[in-house]
């Protein structure tokens, strides 16, 4: 452990899986955490949030607006909140996009922001974590996507941009396991998130999706933040370089 307590940084702390995940964290006991996200007002709420859900625990909390596509943004964030706390023990990238197109309708402006949201955010949040873990070691957690392993229609950009990120994990967790720094990812189907709303309000979007997940239904955030909560114990320090569905079953069977 780096410091006296434990110290994440979480990044997309204000998405639906973000907002599950710190207050999880915050309910095992007493930690400090970055919050960080493009929101600063959204962030603030979080922070007052876990303030007051969690009276006996609550963390010592920064906040820090940033852009995770821009990597000198991530370094300076990482950078303060590793002074303050002493470094860090766990950090998690739940940045992230959907696009449901077809690659020949996919524009060259589509294809690169759906990187620079999956790609890019994985790769800065995890050079910044490397200092800051190389003395003590500690866990990274990337958001991979179900869709990285099975072929779904007209999800050519985030298939594209999510197996991307598996090839990071896989190749990160060999150059960092040396400075037990463990590297993992969570790759999920469809979640109710706000990022998935326009998928979970449809009806007919909906019950098709469902019928798919051979658990009979679509994740909930708890669900993903949950796994990812696991990879950032202590208790799993034998874990690294997995990609870890949590996709209702989508990824390894067929619905009935």
């Amino acid at each position: 452990m780096m410091s006296k307590l434990p110290a994440y940084a979480i990044v997309g702390a204000t998405g639906g899986i973000g907002n599950e995940l710190c207050h999880r964290l915050a309910a095992r006991g007493p930690c400090r955490m970055l919050l960080a996200a493009r929101d600063g007002a959204r962030l603030g709420q979080l922070a007052a949030e876990l303030q007051v859900e969690h009276p006996k625990s609550a963390p010592d909390v920064l906040c820090m607006a940033l852009d995770a596509t821009r990597a000198g943004e991530v370094d300076e964030a990482f950078g303060h909140a590793a002074a303050e706390f002493g470094g860090f023990d766990g950090v998690a990238n739940l940045c992230g996009s959907i696009l449901l197109k077809p690659a020949h309708m996919t524009s060259e402006q589509e294809f690169a922001e759906a990187v620079a949201a999956n790609v890019t955010t994985a790769f800065n949040v995890l050079r910044a974590s490397v200092k800051p873990m190389s003395e003590h070691g500690g866990s990274v957690v990337l958001m991979s996507s179900v869709a990285a392993s099975i072929g779904l229609a007209n999800h050519e950009a985030i298939a594209a941009a999510k197996g991307a990120v598996n090839g990071l994990v896989i190749s990160a967790a060999a150059t960092y396991a040396p400075r037990n720094i463990r590297v993992n990812a969570v790759a999920p189907g469809l979640v109710r998130t706000p990022l998935t709303a326009k998928i979970t309000g449809n009806e007919i979007a909906l019950k098709a999706s469902t019928a798919m997940h051979p658990l009979g239904r679509i994740g909930e955030p708890g669900d993903v933040a949950a796994v990812v909560a696991w990879l950032l114990d202590p208790a799993t320090t034998w874990v690294t370089g997995q990609v870890i569905g949590v996709d209702g079953g989508l990824s390894s069977g067929r619905a009935k």
